[in-house]
């Protein structure tokens, strides 16, 4: 029975890392798409004396995607009840011109005084507005989530990995009278502990299916996908290859590499 509690408690310690493991990546990947689509609704406006060619614009910097002048044709439009048509074309000679430039991705504050610098480098722009200040609220929140989640994912790592070694050095005095008569047979260190090695990672293929299924199912059944869908953020949950491959992977190194610590601790006791 204390055997069966012992195996349950390194598969619930196991699982709750990869799990913790996979929400981080769901996280990252829905922060890095809420970056894309605030970038596609993101962009500087500039006001310039005369036209200029988009081209022109978009060589000022790298980080400047693209450029589309704005017409003032609707503002025109609204004016012209009011005005001569001889006003509304001097007006139309006098107005600046207008051009939004959208940029390759979402910048930092810094980037966004670095780029303004070199606009304002231009003699034939006369304005920028580039919305600093609720950009620079919006990136400090997308950086205060970002570290919220490592904190809380390095967290729960650092106390789960804890209690993984705890579990199989019980295994291992569990086992130690065995371990004793095979030492004393001349049987090597790999061979002692293939017993805890065995168990470790059974353990971890365990954690590991349980992990995949949990998600596979939230996924199936559209849990977290749909919510966010609902705000306008579309992001894969769960990807069944590279997802699962990589559970697999980071359970069984994980428990093996901890395996290999208990087994180096206890030679160093003798």
């Amino acid at each position: 029975m204390r055997s069966v509690k012992n195996h349950l408690s390194l598969i619930i310690a196991l699982f709750t890392i990869v799990f913790t493991m996979q929400v981080y990546i769901v996280i990252e990947r829905t922060v890095s798409a809420y970056e894309k689509d605030l970038n596609k609704n993101y962009s500087i406006v500039v006001v310039t004396k005369k036209s200029v060619k988009p081209e022109a614009l978009v060589a000022i910097s790298p980080t400047i995607l693209a450029a589309e002048e704005l017409s003032t044709k609707k503002v025109l439009e609204h004016l012209q009840s009011q005005m001569k048509q001889r006003h509304i074309d001097l007006l139309k000679l006098a107005l600046p011109h207008f051009y939004s430039l959208h940029l390759n991705h979402y910048p930092t504050p810094d980037e966004i005084v670095s780029l303004r610098k070199k606009l304002q480098q231009n003699q034939n722009i006369t304005r920028i507005e580039d919305f600093s200040k609720s950009h620079d609220t919006i990136y400090k929140l997308l950086l205060l989530y970002k570290s919220i989640s490592i904190l809380f994912a390095i967290g729960i790592f650092a106390v789960t990995s804890l209690l993984i070694l705890k579990e199989m050095r019980i295994w291992q005095f569990q086992h130690n009278e065995r371990m004793s008569i095979m030492a004393m047979f001349g049987a090597p260190v790999w061979m002692r502990s293939a017993v805890l090695f065995r168990l470790s990672i059974v353990d971890a293929i365990i954690a590991s299916i349980l992990a995949v299924g949990t998600f596979a199912y939230a996924d199936f059944i559209h849990i977290g996908s749909e919510q966010l869908h609902e705000i306008g953020i579309d992001v894969l949950v769960f990807d069944t290859l590279n997802d699962s491959l990589l559970i697999f992977g980071v359970a069984l190194s994980l428990s093996i590499i901890l395996a290999i610590l208990i087994v180096i601790g206890h030679k160093e006791e003798v």
